[in-house]
């Protein structure tokens, strides 16, 4: 067996070991260090493994121990989770390293340890998620997922978090109890666990019509409870309350990072358990089509009504979350194509999004109301700047990560009309109600402050320069490489997606 295949092993292990580790740091410093240096190593391993797997057009499945099932499990491969992989860590280093101010003041300094060890546990459970090949370890990685989000959020010494961690942490827990029943149905009846095996036993049963009911059941189950836990409309009351709420780093990589991981979960069902000729056949892709419909619209509409910066953000992700999901209801492989690319799209535009947005409220007077933020890009030009190139690519202007998937999204759903009809128009709408909450907060950030308006040019650059607070320098490094990230995704997008078709091809 060639080295390169215990890397995803190597990634969830050394992830575990260092949420074991880290909180006998007492020292602040030390314990970011050796956080940077876990990432660093998951980055180092998703891109060797990356480079092998492209280079031989291959994939594998990993035996844990080397026991077979049911005594065993396995982790499964391919230029799809390596390319996830890879972006995680990424997204996880730049959202920590730019939210590091923030996590410094807004978290107790005997927290932060405790911190740094869920960032450490949330990254291993995420890369399981993506890695695992066995529908009960996917379970046992949402929980893991869950808690450490929700430390994550309540990390941050305020009333309203723990509100917003409680409120959280009921939806998690119905939504991984919808799905523990879904997999728990689907052991019933196929006698299986891994995947492969699995759907065997799920095409079998289709073509011979036995069990139905049951396989429709755990697969509605399965599909509620990961679409729960991705903040799918109508499940989304939770997140902007827990985005509002919690600090900028631990807000990047919720709307960034934890969203995504169940998805990519799903999408590994879709190929792997399922495969999407059945879920059609089920027609689980129309209700799916139809929730990300609506997300787009409702989460744009909410978001429109927002004057909170934060939970506008948040509502944003909503509609984002619902681009995804109506690409894999189309049921087409360019559909769950765009969906995928989506993902990388979104996970590098949204802790940008954050990020700017915290940069933009520190010169504000820690104001997070729209009003209070006008002018605020005149101070920090830098975070004004993220925040435009994340805006311009949420509404889908080309060159930036955010057009891609909207072109492919309409491609993919020119196989049926009326599919295609729908697609049209609801991107046509989404774009448009993201324009119309966008456009105007990156047009008052860039603006005059009010209170400069009657003042002199002289004047309103001597207060300019009075109210200017010390910038990070941290903060600023992550927003420029997000915003070079994102014009990567949107100029060169040809080669992602041959990744992203490689990977899915395998996968299936």
């Amino acid at each position: 067996m060639p080295f390169v295949y215990n890397m995803p092993f190597f990634s969830i292990l050394i992830c575990m070991v260092g949420g074991i580790v880290t909180p006998f740091f007492r020292n602040r410093r030390l314990t970011q260090i050796v956080n940077t240096c876990i990432i660093a190593a998951v980055f180092a391993m998703s891109l060797t493994l990356l480079i092998s797997l492209l280079t031989e057009e291959d994939s594998f499945t990993y035996m844990m121990g080397h026991f077979p099932a049911p005594w065993g499990n396995e982790l499964r491969a391919g230029p799809f989770e390596a390319l996830m992989a890879m972006v995680f860590s990424i997204v996880m280093f730049l959202s920590l390293v730019g939210g590091m101010r923030g996590i410094n003041h807004d978290i107790r300094p005997t927290r932060i340890p405790l911190y740094y060890t869920m960032m450490n546990f949330l990254l291993s459970s995420m890369l399981a998620l993506i890695y695992t090949n066995d529908m009960f370890t996917a379970y046992v990685f949402i929980e893991i997922n869950t808690i450490c989000a929700c430390a994550i959020v309540m990390a941050k010494d305020s009333g309203m978090t723990v509100v917003a961690t409680i409120r959280y942490l009921i939806m998690s827990l119905i939504g991984s109890g919808f799905f523990l029943f879904g997999v728990s149905i689907l052991y019933t009846i196929t006698g299986h666990l891994l995947m492969s095996n699995v759907q065997q036993s799920v095409i079998a049963l289709v073509e011979s019509g036995q069990y139905t009911v049951p396989l429709v059941t755990s697969l509605g189950l399965m599909v509620l409870g990961l679409a729960i836990k991705s903040a799918l409309y109508p499940f989304h009351s939770w997140l902007p309350n827990a985005h509002g709420s919690s600090t900028t780093a631990s807000s990047a990589i919720l709307s960034g990072l934890v969203l995504k991981g169940y998805i990519i979960l799903l999408v590994k069902m879709c190929y792997r358990v399922f495969t999407p000729d059945i879920l059609i056949s089920l027609h689980i892709t129309d209700v799916l089509f139809v929730l990300g419909v609506l997300g787009m619209i409702m989460g744009s509409i909410k978001a429109l009504k927002e004057t909170h910066i934060k939970r506008m953000i948040a509502y944003s992700s909503v509609a984002q979350i619902g681009y995804i999901f109506m690409g894999i209801g189309l049921g087409t492989k360019v559909g769950i194509m765009a969906a995928c690319f989506h993902i990388l799209a979104h996970a590098f535009t949204k802790p940008m999004l954050f990020l700017s947005a915290n940069g933009l409220v520190d010169v504000s007077n820690h104001q997070y109301e729209m009003k209070a933020l006008r002018g605020s890009a005149r101070k920090d030009i830098v975070s004004g700047i993220g925040f435009t190139v994340g805006a311009l690519s949420m509404i889908g202007i080309p060159l930036f990560a955010g057009f891609a998937p909207k072109i492919f999204l309409g491609i993919g759903s020119m196989e049926s009309n009326f599919h295609m009809i729908v697609t049209f128009l609801a991107l046509a709408l989404s774009t448009l109600l993201n324009a119309l909450y966008y456009v105007p907060a990156v047009v008052a950030f860039w603006s005059k402050p009010k209170q400069q308006q009657t003042q002199t040019q002289e004047e309103a650059s001597m207060v300019l320069q009075q109210e200017k607070p010390k910038k990070s320098v941290f903060l600023l490094s992550s927003i420029g490489v997000f915003i070079a990230l994102n014009f990567v995704l949107g100029i060169a997008y040809g080669p992602i997606m041959k990744i992203i078709t490689t990977g899915l091809n395998l996968l299936g």
